[in-house]
Order: C-alpha cells, then sequence, then structure tokens
C-alpha cells in the first residue's frame, strides 16, 4: 500500500511550546482527509511540516515517499491553499495564472482557465476586489493546476458563507476525480467533512487522538443510551471513549474492535470526532494524557 503521508514520532517545538508532540500517522493514497481538532490542536503546524513550509525538530515526515520541499520536482507534487487563500490583491485573475504557470513545471492552463471560467470569474478583475469565496475558488484552482499529487487546504472554508462553502466543496470533490489527488482538509466545519472525506485525523494537544478511513472507523465505534442506574456489561477489551449524564439518562460512546456491543446504536462523524476531543480535553484539565475509561462510566462494570 503506497503512503501518501507518513510520520514517525514527529514533533515540533516553538520555543517553550510544544506545537505537535510525537505525531505518526500512515495516510494512504487516494484519500481525502479531514483533519480535526481545537485551536491551538497543532493542525497547521502538521500541514506546514507536510507541506515543507517548516521542519521538525524531531522525528520523520514523508509525503509522497520523500522529505518535505526536498527538490523542485517534490515542491510541484504538493499545491497548499493556506487559511484565508491568500491571493496577490493588485493582480488579476489572469496575472495568478501566468504566474502559475511560470512557477509549476506541470501547470495546466487550460485546466485553470475552464475552472475559473465554470466559477464565472473576469480573467481581468483584480483579485483584490473578489468577494471571499471568489479568492476561495482562485487559491483552490491555482493549487490544483500545478497537477500534483497532494491537495493541503488549511481551512480555507473558514470565512466563507453556506453557498460559498457548498460551492468550494463540490469543486473540491470534482478535483479529486478529474484529477486523481490525495487532500489534506483541515477544518472545524464537522458538517463539511462528513461530507467530503473518506479518512479522519483527530488532533488534540499535540497529539493524534484517532486517525484511519471514516468507515473503519464508525465501524467499531458505538453509542449506548441508558438510565443512569442501569446497570450495563461492556464486552471484553471494549473501552468507554466519552459519557454523558444529563436528567437521569446517560450516553456513552465505546470502541469495540472485536466484539459487538449489545444495545448499541451507530454513531456518526460529529459523535465520534467529539467523543474523542472531549476525552482529550477532560485529560488537560486533570493533567494525565491517559484516558481514564470505566471512571467516566457511572455504574459502569466491565
Amino acid at each position: 500500500m503506497s503512503l501518501t503521508i507518513h510520520t514517525q514520532a514527529l514533533s515540533k517545538r516553538y520555543r517553550r511550546r510544544l506545537a505537535l508532540d510525537r505525531c505518526t500517522l500512515s495516510i494512504p493514497e487516494g484519500r481525502i482527509v479531514g483533519l480535526v481538532g481545537p485551536n491551538g490542536a497543532g493542525k497547521s503546524t502538521l500541514l506546514g511540516l507536510v507541506s515543507g513550509m517548516i521542519a521538525p525538530t524531531s522525528g520523520s515526515v514523508e509525503v509522497l515517499g520523500h522529505r518535505p520541499a526536498v527538490s523542485a520536482d517534490q515542491l510541484a507534487r504538493v499545491g497548499f491553499v493556506a487559511q484565508d487563500a491568500p491571493v496577490y490583491p493588485r493582480l488579476t485573475v489572469a496575472d495568478h495564472l501566468r504566474l502559475g504557470a511560470r512557477l509549476n513545471p506541470r501547470w495546466d492552463q487550460g485546466f485553470a482557465e475552464r475552472r475559473i471560467r465554470a466559477r464565472g470569474l473576469d480573467l481581468e478583475q483584480k483579485a483584490g476586489s473578489l468577494s471571499g469565496g471568489q479568492r476561495a475558488q482562485l487559491a483552490l484552482t491555482a493549487a490544483a493546476a500545478k497537477r500534483g499529487d497532494l491537495l493541503v487546504l488549511d481551512e480555507p472554508v473558514a470565512a466563507l458563507d453556506p453557498l460559498a462553502r457548498r460551492g468550494f466543496l463540490r469543486d473540491l470533490l470534482d478535483f479529486v476525480d478529474e484529477l486523481d489527488v490525495s487532500v489534506v482538509l483541515s477544518s472545524h466545519l464537522l458538517g463539511d467533512l462528513e461530507q467530503v472525506c473518506d479518512h479522519l485525523v483527530v488532533l488534540a494537544a499535540g497529539r493524534v487522538q484517532i486517525s484511519g478511513d471514516v468507515a473503519d472507523l464508525l465501524a467499531v465505534h458505538h453509542r449506548i443510551s441508558r438510565r443512569t442506574d442501569d446497570p450495563f456489561r461492556l464486552p471484553a477489551g471494549a473501552e468507554v471513549i466519552h459519557a454523558e449524564h444529563s436528567r437521569g439518562e446517560s450516553s456513552v460512546i465505546v470502541r469495540s474492535v472485536d466484539a459487538p456491543v449489545p444495545g448499541a446504536e451507530a454513531v456518526d462523524l460529529e459523535d465520534l470526532t467529539l467523543a474523542y476531543l472531549t476525552r482529550a480535553a477532560a485529560g488537560a484539565l486533570d493533567g494525565s494524557s491517559a484516558t481514564v475509561a470505566s471512571a467516566t462510566v457511572a455504574g459502569a462494570d466491565r
């Protein structure tokens, strides 16, 4: 199996602050990866390491089989769109395409012009006068027209309205189908990620909380709803990820790989992600990175 991204104990420190802590990931090629985590989790740092804009403090990272930014050819294989979809305000849309052609050996001018026309952008309009959604479309088109093998998108839709976000995500799926490209998409918007992503990475406090193909993760995570005072027994090897108690009712998210969980319901991507983020936040508050499974469930019998 070929890997788009492989990291081993990858860490990045900024003076006294540890932004990324022993991050180990193996992401197969051909995936649309949703990268999720709270502010300060290390998402932008990880994407900066993957794109080669910053160097690790320790550990290793390989992108498409090589160290990031090790050569001009490697740089050409990765397209990057930063959080605010940066463009050059004084340059026209056409200027951006000419600049892309000059800087990128694999540049596909026909693809870029076709996508710009499809989005209704005026080639002679200056980028500074475009709307937020139009700037995002221009930045995405420029990154995709590099004809690389990986698109890295750092919260590109955070400032867009719902209609512009939908257009951006629709175009992203079109790019994946047409260009056969892998994608890493960082976002706080779990509903958007659920529409497009087939692989999930959850970061919190600089550490990977969970990673894997979405279908595989959903298959082994379950919700148990019950009265708080009702005893229940988990299968051997099952792990409680998070529990919530309200008005005598409990809702418990559990992970069980080897055995079915009696009375369990399916979870969605939002349930799964929030369970791991809440657990990580609780661990940070009590000063421990370890998971306290049985203690989070009143009356649990394991």
